[in-house]
């Protein structure tokens, strides 16, 4: 069907999958140009899904093909009645736009749920400083539900070659910065800096623009990343209105 050998993901790939009816139609409808096939389960074939995703193949000359071998091998659970197999392919981010910037995350689950979030508010630029989460891994397209394919992912050698390309109001978020969350005046277009899952932002990110606090008891340590991140860019929209 595709002059691709099919089988488990590897981030040295020149191509990805998407598992699920729903991120799958996602790519044909955000990303056709870079579909390079569907594989469609034979369970699935009365879900008005796949008729959508047969339609926008048989319509634009995307292969699909009708098996279920190939799916477990990929990595597939039982219920995705879709495979989309895309190529992987370079973004740009927006000057003008907001951004968001992630710090060496290592969580796949966590990457692919901001993704979402960040749509959710609004935010359609997302920088990631390397090392970082493979965002074209199909545990993360699963867990922004497709929404990788609606916006820009960029990745970084380190946060100084981000800074050069986008000079702009950087607001790194730290648990001991200087400024509460809900009293930052947001200075457009602006960055905000997460830090990893497990150490957060060093200390020489205090000096790169105005650091920002989320207020929290000291029963814990620190919000999870996907959860800082959700908080962070509700604040942000919200003064945004104000």
């Amino acid at each position: 069907m595709m002059n691709i050998r099919l089988k488990r993901y590897k981030k040295d790939f020149e191509h990805s999958y998407t598992f699920g009816v729903f991120p799958t139609l996602e790519l044909l409808d955000h990303q056709v140009e870079h579909a390079l096939g569907v594989l469609a389960h034979p369970k699935g074939l009365e879900n008005q899904g796949i008729a959508r995703i047969r339609e926008i193949c048989q319509g634009v000359g995307i292969p699909l093909e009708i098996q279920d071998r190939t799916f477990p091998r990929l990595g597939a659970r039982e219920n995705d009645y879709a495979v989309g197999v895309f190529r992987k392919y370079e973004s740009q981010l927006d000057p003008r736009s907001n951004h968001v910037v992630l710090v060496n995350p290592s969580s796949l689950g966590n990457l692919g749920t901001i993704m979402r979030t960040m749509l959710g508010f609004g935010f359609d630029d997302l920088a990631l400083v390397t090392p970082a989460a493979d965002h074209f891994d199909p545990g993360v397209i699963r867990a922004s539900m497709g929404a990788i394919f609606k916006m820009r992912a960029v990745a970084f050698p380190d946060f100084e070659a981000y800074r050069r390309d986008y000079p702009r109001t950087y607001y790194p978020l730290m648990t001991s910065g200087e400024h509460l969350i809900h009293q930052v005046v947001y200075r457009a277009p602006y960055s905000l800096i997460f830090g990893n899952e497990g150490s957060g932002l060093g200390e020489e990110f205090r000096a790169i623009g105005q650091s920002v606090s989320i207020p929290q008891t000291k029963v814990i340590d620190s919000f999870n990343l996907a959860i800082a991140v959700g908080i962070t860019l509700y604040q942000a929209t919200l003064a945004k209105k104000a």
